[in-house]
């Protein structure tokens, strides 16, 4: 622990246009946690590249991840704001931890399996070692809970599991993280193929919302959301579609599924689908005012950067040391 306050760790990769699943499943739920833990949040650039990136475009997104940090709340005076590939120990104690996870464990990633179909043609040593790294992020700071998406609850069990092995022959070297994984809005689903989560990776435009469409945009796509034959604004089993809104238009408004069945009770699918698009564009109006304000101003992002990296590579430090001293490294 790096003090009597409990560390928290998040990281988003810079590999395209966050979504609102990547808003209502984390982001939005980040400033909450800067008054109870000593957090770390991270631009993972190093995770982006096991995917190939255009160098450009690569470099303007950790800009404008950075800035979205800020812009959804995240004071860089009450948080560690920085660029994982400013901080070098994370790649070199990912190395060591690799050193310490088994192959079968790597092997049975759900995402490993996932991306291998989608990037048939680059299926890299990276993309298979990938949770190696993640441990490495989050083990650096000797971190108590690391808040992610249901999907990601795979990778910090395997954090957890590389941990244990540690400490057993290296006693008291890692502090043992656990999840946080948010009830509201944990999953938002695709709208074009509700059953499957919304990727920021998706070839279909009209499946996915980002943080940053504009109103038209929004409602536009909430508008063509795939529901079912019924017209009834009621959240059931088989549902998918209309359930995947209902939890959207919950989380934006702050409203419960039976507060949501009462508003649009005798109304169809299209005065629904209208008002769940409204109330997207309207919460994420003053983020994005904020975010284009930020963004404009590149010399205090730089300077963000620096000092995020100077204070995150402070901590990363002590604990690399800390390891390469079990290790019987000479240092």
């Amino acid at each position: 622990m790096l003090n009597e306050q409990k560390v928290s760790y998040s990281g988003v990769q810079p590999s395209g246009n966050l979504t609102i699943g990547n808003y209502l499943g984390a982001i939005k739920n980040f400033s909450a946690y800067s008054e109870l833990y000593k957090c770390f949040y991270c631009v993972v650039d190093s995770h982006a590249i096991t995917v190939r990136q255009v160098p450009a475009e690569l470099r303007r997104r950790t800009y404008e991840t950075l800035a979205l940090y800020i812009a959804c709340g995240l004071d860089p005076e009450k948080n560690t704001l920085y660029v994982q590939s400013h901080v070098p120990a994370h790649t070199e104690l990912a190395w060591i931890l690799n050193c310490f996870t088994m192959f079968g464990e790597l092997s049975r990633m759900t995402q490993f399996k996932d991306k291998s179909e989608k990037h048939a043609d680059n299926i890299n040593a990276g993309l298979f070692t990938y949770p190696v790294l993640m441990a490495s992020d989050i083990l650096l700071y000797q971190t108590d809970v690391v808040p992610v998406g249901i999907d990601q609850k795979q990778h910090v069990e395997l954090c957890r599991d590389i941990a244990t092995r540690f400490n057993q022959l290296y006693p008291d070297t890692f502090t043992m993280p656990e999840p946080i994984i948010s009830k509201s809005g944990m999953r938002i689903m695709s709208l074009a193929e509700p059953t499957k989560k919304m990727s920021k990776s998706d070839e279909n435009a009209n499946a996915v919302v980002y943080i940053l469409d504009d109103k038209d945009t929004m409602i536009r796509k909430f508008k063509r959301a795939v529901t079912d034959s019924d017209t009834v604004v009621k959240y059931a089993e088989g549902k998918d579609g209309i359930n995947n809104l209902m939890t959207i238009y919950s989380c934006f408004t702050g409203k419960t599924i039976s507060e949501i069945e009462k508003e649009f009770e005798g109304k169809g699918y299209g005065d629904f689908k209208l008002a769940v698009g409204e109330a997207c564009a309207d919460a994420l109006m003053p983020v994005q005012e904020k975010f284009r304000q930020i963004l404009a101003d590149k010399a205090y992002l730089e300077e963000v950067m620096k000092k995020g990296a100077d204070e995150a590579a402070y901590y990363a430090r002590k604990t690399l040391s800390k390891v390469k001293r079990k290790l019987g490294f000479v240092i």
